[in-house]
């Protein structure tokens, strides 16, 4: 039963960042391959936080959203100067700077040791020390981003996010200062990532580097490919697929000695094929 409720917990924790991610590259067209910056500024802000401080979780946790956000402003107005592939390399760039300050900044990030010991939240003295009730938090919190989400797509101001993503000039004809929107939603979708950071501390007790690398931006880019850009059902299901895809390839009756080996061949020719054949992705309303 713990296992299930770990993969659900993680498949709540992905849809967080593949909701967030979708805002911006589904809704705007911006391909951003920094997400996992900030959802390793969430999880540090945090983890920072509840050890070295002795801060609550939830006041940690929207300093870490309000932190990031302002992070994600400062990154989106040096990106603003770009578009199409070079915003992509910019974004790039953007990941391996601070995924390199949270290697060597010793001082602060304790760098490739990492933060042990973070605490599991609690809210009016009930605990979230058992799994199952963590869930339930990582389900509420991802439930209000995906409403939020939904909220922004469907109105007006997600209606000039489509309008640039099909046409960014044609929609500055009209008076729309494009920059500002690109910079809000880069900003909004940042602020997000942060709380699936602090869920993902919180609920590991323990982060690393090596969970916000560029290859972890990659993975949240192909969550919402694989499941649909521009709609946020999609990033859900992206979610759960690439979740669980691994784990039932563990139960294949490959030989012990390739078993590794071989699951990941066939994980990456499963996605090759449904790339191939359904490239705007499972419930997808746009393609790159």
């Amino acid at each position: 039963m713990d296992y299930f409720i770990h993969l659900a917990i993680l498949i709540g924790i992905y849809s967080i960042l593949g909701v967030s991610l979708n805002l911006v590259v589904g809704y705007t067209g911006l391909l951003s391959v920094t997400h996992a910056a900030f959802y390793g500024l969430g999880a540090y802000v945090v983890a920072i936080l509840l050890t070295a401080y002795g801060w609550a979780f939830w006041p940690a946790l929207l300093v870490a959203i309000i932190f990031t956000g302002l992070v994600a402003f400062l990154i989106g107005l040096v990106l603003s100067r770009f578009a199409g592939d070079y915003y992509a390399l910019g974004s790039f760039g953007f990941n391996i700077i601070v995924f390199s300050i949270f290697l060597n900044w010793q001082s602060v990030t304790r760098g490739p040791l990492g933060i042990p010991g973070i605490a599991r939240p609690e809210i009016f003295g009930v605990s979230f020390g058992d799994n199952l009730m963590f869930l339930g938090l990582v389900v509420l919190l991802a439930l209000l981003i995906y409403l939020a989400a939904e909220y922004i797509a469907h109105s007006s101001f997600g209606r000039v996010l489509k309008a640039i993503r099909e046409d960014e000039q044609a929609i500055q004809v009209f008076g729309y200062r494009t920059a500002y929107y690109k910079l809000t939603v880069f900003a909004l979708g940042a602020m997000m990532a942060a709380v699936a950071g602090g869920l993902f501390a919180v609920y590991i007790t323990f982060i690393d580097p090596s969970s916000f690398n560029l290859m972890e931006s990659i993975f949240v880019l192909a969550i919402i490919i694989l499941g649909g850009l521009a709609n946020n059902k999609g990033a859900v299901l992206g979610a759960v697929f690439l979740i669980l895809l691994p784990e039932v390839l563990r139960f294949v009756g490959f030989p012990s000695d390739v078993a590794a080996q071989l699951r990941q061949v066939v994980y990456g020719l499963l996605l090759i094929v449904l790339m191939v054949y359904r490239p705007q992705g499972l419930v997808g309303e746009y393609k790159l």
